[in-house]
């Protein structure tokens, strides 16, 4: 959960404020989907979380996390840079 990501993940105008977030762990996107995320539910939004308590297991890899939090960013209309 708290292994850097190779190519981080910038969540723009998310943040409290309406800054970007920069998303490098699979614990940091978990915090993005529960705390700032402009959707309160959603079928990706729900895998994404998922995927993340996943990684936390050992049942799946932090890259696993980063492409479902894409996912939700993509539909969450959320712009992103990856």
């Amino acid at each position: 959960m708290r292994t850097v990501w190779k190519n981080p993940v910038t969540l723009h105008a998310i943040g409290e404020e309406g800054e970007d977030v920069v998303v490098d762990t699979t614990l940091g996107a978990s915090w993005a989907l529960i705390e700032d995320w402009p959707l309160e539910e959603g079928p990706v939004l729900d895998k994404a979380l998922a995927v993340c308590a996943a990684v936390s297991n050992g049942k799946a890899k932090d890259e696993d996390a980063r492409k479902a939090l894409i996912e939700a960013a993509i539909e969450a209309g959320v712009r992103y840079t990856a």
